[in-house]
């Protein structure tokens, strides 16, 4: 391929990867994981959501939920500002995007959404919703700031991380977790060397990008996000089988919809793939607890270090006829914010319209 054609295919990988994490992980999505094991077996195919589950009942297999749609969200919020990350325009697009597919009367929206999502619907500025959201909803879209980031900028990634996040999950820990996720997906797109010195340099763009913003936002009681990948990691590395790894990864890292457990996790299951997004996504299908979000999340970074043609037709046939996911546009966008001159977010989005 050429450069070109390489950075486009791992463009469209990562969000391929985001939506079949997300959808190989939404028929157990917020079940134990002796739930998942005892009703399933072992999750191996798409699956449609069980009759009477509180959130997918009705969803058919291959079926995305609201992890892809708020990353396709975003990924439109940057559009509209030509690669910039600017707070005002997120908003607008969240709340559009909510109004649009009936967000606020289901079940699938996060706490922190749903209830920032209601602020910004009344007309509060996306600085004045005083959000202290410590969940997952600034990690599990934030894949596409990372494709518009470069790790040898994390001050201006985490800037791009917090311009995105701050009307919903502005928390010290949400950030950390939010900026691990871009740093891993940015660095997957650049990363030179082997397979496994590519992943040693995602994982080391993760961690750095995740300690910038561990020190923004609104300071709160949670572990270090740091150490919680790091033991993650060290799991995903070790000897264990499949099964056991997945136990050791619910039992001692966590699969909630905090952040500090969603993103280890997910780190977790990149490292334990070795970046394949088929592998990710079927381990976080019977991981238990948050599997859409998980397997979104590590299936976004993986498909930016795999590409989309590391993804077997079979699945991307489902995932086309079963979502509107016209990816083109969006790819077409992507490669070239990421190729042309590079330049930082527009100056002064982390401050309120009216001091810029």
């Amino acid at each position: 391929m050429t450069d070109t054609a390489l950075l486009a295919d791992r463009v469209r990988g990562c969000f391929l990867g985001v939506a079949l994490g997300d959808a190989m992980g939404m028929p157990g999505e917020l079940w134990p994981r002796a739930q998942v094991l005892a009703h399933f077996g072992r999750i191996d195919r798409f699956l449609p959501g069980p009759d009477g589950h509180f959130v997918v009942d009705g969803y058919r297999a291959g079926q995305i939920t609201d992890d892809t749609q708020q990353t396709l969200m975003l990924a439109g919020a940057i559009v509209a500002e030509d690669g910039d990350v600017v707070p005002e325009t997120v908003a607008r697009h969240l709340v559009a995007w909510a109004d649009r597919v009936g967000a606020s009367e289901g079940n699938f929206l996060g706490p922190s959404s749903a209830r920032a999502i209601d602020a910004l619907r009344r007309g509060v500025s996306p600085w004045d919703v005083e959000m202290r959201g410590e969940t997952n909803g600034a990690a599990m879209r934030i894949a596409p700031v990372g494709l518009v980031s470069r790790v040898d900028d994390l001050e201006d990634l985490v800037d791009r991380v917090e311009a995105s996040a701050l009307m919903s999950h502005a928390t010290d820990v949400a950030l950390a977790g939010a900026a691990v996720i871009a740093g891993a997906v940015s660095a997957a797109l650049d990363a030179a060397g082997t397979g496994a010195e590519r992943l040693d340099a995602v994982v080391r763009a993760a961690l750095e990008a995740g300690d910038v913003g561990a020190r923004r936002g609104t300071p709160v009681v949670a572990p270090s996000m740091r150490r919680r990948v790091e033991l993650a990691v060290g799991i995903a590395r070790g000897p264990l089988d499949d099964d056991a790894f997945l136990a050791e990864v619910y039992e001692l890292v966590g699969a909630s919809v905090a952040a500090i457990d969603t993103v280890p996790a997910a780190m977790a299951l990149v490292v334990r793939a070795g970046g394949d997004p088929v592998r990710s996504a079927l381990l976080a299908a019977n991981l238990g607890g948050d599997t859409d979000t998980i397997g979104a999340v590590a299936g976004g970074v993986c498909g930016a270090f795999s590409g989309a043609s590391a993804i077997p037709d079979a699945y991307l046939s489902v995932l086309r006829a079963e979502n509107d996911l016209e990816l083109d546009p969006l790819v077409a966008a992507f490669v070239g914010f990421r190729e042309r001159t590079f330049r930082r977010n527009r100056p002064g989005v982390l401050r309120r319209p009216e001091e810029r």
